[in-house]
């Protein structure tokens, strides 16, 4: 937002009271946090008074709904109200206010920090990448291996961790692997497709420790899991990653897409050259960019070979095999026009 379109504004809520404020913030500022994030405003605070800044008519509303959502702290029967996510949600809605496309950090060099050091992108696709996952609820990463959009997603996902922007990390990825059957393998369905998301492990343990993964893991605050067990479950508060997406059916993607709560945060991320899928059976990944490159808050990243940032031989295999499946589905194409004319 450019300064000389701002304005700031104040409001004292009364009366004053800490429980009623604390009602309204929520835990960790989430409630404020959720405001700041669909107005594009930013809002401090001292006690019960409250600064707003952003533009004239958006600040006007967002005095408003802060007031009219303090009103809804006030006890009943003695019992104070909890101002969930939910609610501010549906405040928002019932104020009418058109939410804003926040511009901060564009232009800005793009960096992630966590308490083992900070990870920058190393070309610009990874660049727009990062930027997107920022401002969008909802991410997707298509492209071959070694473009690093797993492993960046999950450095997006520590950082929002160790902000307290996001209370658990979520990753999971569908039960189908290449050339492997599932069912030959010991143990339960956890167990089977735990070694298929060493990836997202290994990321994790370079970027907060073997010993504090495995600690968050105990407690919850990390969630490893086949997509399978994400069916019913309304996912709140938490930045959820969706590894090798290209082998979810279509009803899974929606599914997954769907299970997405409040202050939550997503990113999909797939190669649609290397899908396992039975024959016959659709891409979820490849009909979500066909369904949802329309939709609002939704941001579609695509990269390519030349991001590749492993080996450079790996770049150059990429390219081998997306050069000779060209070719080949040219011949395809060219048999069966062949064989058209000659009927």
């Amino acid at each position: 937002m450019s300064s000389s379109l701002l304005v700031t504004k104040s409001i004292t809520l009364e009366p004053i009271d800490n429980r009623r404020l604390s009602s309204l913030c929520g835990p960790f500022d989430d409630n404020i946090k959720q405001i700041e994030k669909r107005l594009g405003v930013e809002i401090s605070y001292n006690n019960t008074s409250f600064k707003v800044v952003g533009k004239d008519s958006i600040v006007e509303a967002t005095l408003t709904l802060l007031k009219n959502l303090y009103v809804e702290t006030q006890p009943v029967k003695g019992e104070l109200p909890e101002i969930e996510p939910e609610q501010v949600h549906l405040a928002i809605q019932a104020c009418g206010i058109m939410e804003q496309k926040s511009d901060a950090g564009w232009g800005k060099e793009v960096h992630i920090k966590t308490k083992r050091g900070v990870i920058k992108p190393r070309n610009p696709n990874q660049s727009q990448y990062l930027m997107n996952v920022f401002q969008h609820d909802i991410t997707f990463g298509i492209g071959p291996a070694g473009t690093g959009k797993t492993y960046l997603a999950v450095a997006c996902a520590v950082e929002a961790l160790e902000r307290q922007e996001v209370r658990r990390i979520l990753l999971t990825r569908p039960a189908v692997e290449a050339g492997e059957k599932l069912g030959f393998l010991p143990g339960d369905l956890s167990q089977k497709v735990d070694p298929y998301l060493r990836p997202l492990y290994d990321a994790l343990f370079e970027m907060l420790g073997f010993e504090k993964v495995e600690k968050l893991i105990e407690r919850n605050v990390i969630e490893v899991a086949p997509l399978a067990y994400m069916r019913g479950r309304t996912l709140n508060d938490a930045f959820i990653i969706l590894d090798e997406s290209q082998n979810t059916t279509v009803e899974q993607m929606k599914m997954f897409l769907t299970r997405i709560g409040f202050n939550s945060k997503a990113v999909v991320t797939g190669d649609i050259t290397q899908i396992d899928l039975p024959r016959g059976v659709r891409s979820g990944l490849r009909h979500a960019i066909e369904v949802l490159k329309e939709v609002d808050d939704i941001s579609l990243n695509f990269f390519t070979a030349s991001d590749v940032v492993r080996h450079p031989v790996v770049a150059r295999i990429v390219q081998a095999y997306d050069k000779f499946e060209q070719e080949e589905a040219r011949i395809q194409k060219e048999k069966k026009e062949l064989a058209r004319l000659e009927r």
